[in-house]
């Protein structure tokens, strides 16, 4: 228990299911730590959270899912902000930082299937089984290694892609385990996709939390859930996407593990037919987390990972 001057600490979450349970989560850890605060939730509908017909690479970056809990906490409104931390961009707006990264759930991508296919994993899905992802990374990286598969986009909360899944119009979904574990849902899990068939996001699994850089006492609180050995896995995956210039819908894929003292990432980009698989990987001292991330960017350029990017960038302007 710490003792600190009582006040009201307002928290910043999305509407989702996910983001609540999320939310309510640390507001629960941290009134164990800090009895005398009291934490309160406020609920904020994102622009990511309102678009549900149109896929997340025509509509924009992570940006899609922060922007107004950002607007909030620079206005005073809230006083932080928990995201996943997938969704929140490399770089923040000026007066905010990341105050804190919680020990990570299985970053792992999900397989989850049709009742029909409850027989089948992923390489014994039949030909042309429909698979649904919005996500741009899983699509280049199954479509490389399952070009016989076919996928199709789905959008909406976790409840409604399985619904849509239940009801036929998809043979199979990708889908974190981490966010089926966190709402109670680990049993829909039909198959844990190894990292060889697909890196997982950056930040994929660790929650992010968000504040003002001139708020000292809010740092301090925060400062309570921070899981250093997540936290530095998770600066590399992020400076490492921040020098690729990458946002949320670019085909970039990592892998971190610490091992005594040695922090490895490996990172891939792409192409979006999944013709092209750039993939490298860089260790060094858990400490020099963000040089890792920096040193392995510029590798995969220096392979040709910028030119596809340019092409994907390219492509998806042309819309």
């Amino acid at each position: 228990m710490i003792a600190s001057p009582p006040r009201t600490i307002r928290i910043g979450s999305r509407k989702s299911q996910l983001a609540l349970v999320q939310t309510h989560w640390v507001q629960s850890e941290l009134q164990k730590a800090f009895p005398g605060h009291i934490f309160e939730v406020h609920t904020m509908s994102t622009q990511g959270d309102k678009i549900l017909d149109v896929a997340l690479a025509k509509i924009g970056d992570k940006g899609l899912f922060t922007k107004e809990l950002e607007v909030g906490m620079l206005n005073g409104d809230i006083d932080f902000a928990v995201h996943s931390l997938k969704d929140l961009p490399t770089r923040l707006p000026e007066g905010l930082m990341l105050g804190c990264v919680t020990e990570r759930e299985d970053p792992a991508d999900a397989l989850v299937v049709h009742e029909k296919h409850q027989d089948k994993q992923l390489d014994t899905l039949p030909e042309g089984a429909v698979i649904g992802t919005s996500s741009l990374r899983r699509l280049a990286q199954l479509r490389h290694h399952y070009p016989h598969l076919a996928f199709k986009d789905v959008r909406g909360n976790l409840n409604t892609r399985l619904a849509k899944l239940d009801a036929g119009e998809y043979d199979a979904l990708i889908l974190a385990v981490a966010g089926l574990k966190r709402l109670g849902m680990g049993d829909r899990i039909h198959q844990n996709i190894p990292g060889d068939i697909s890196l997982h996001a950056v930040g994929q699994g660790a929650l992010g939390i968000e504040c003002r850089t001139e708020d000292p006492e809010i740092l301090a609180v925060l400062k309570v859930l921070e899981h250093p050995p997540t936290a530095q896995r998770c600066y590399a995956e992020r400076a490492f996407l921040r020098e690729l210039e990458g946002g949320c819908q670019v085909p970039i894929g990592v892998h971190t593990g610490i091992e005594g003292d040695t922090l490895t990432l490996t990172g891939l980009v792409a192409s979006l037919d999944g013709q092209t698989l750039i993939k490298d990987t860089v260790s060094g001292a858990p400490d020099t987390a963000e040089q890792i991330g920096i040193d392995l960017a510029h590798r995969l350029k220096e392979q040709g990972a910028q030119a596809v990017l340019d092409e994907i960038f390219a492509t998806i302007q042309r819309g």
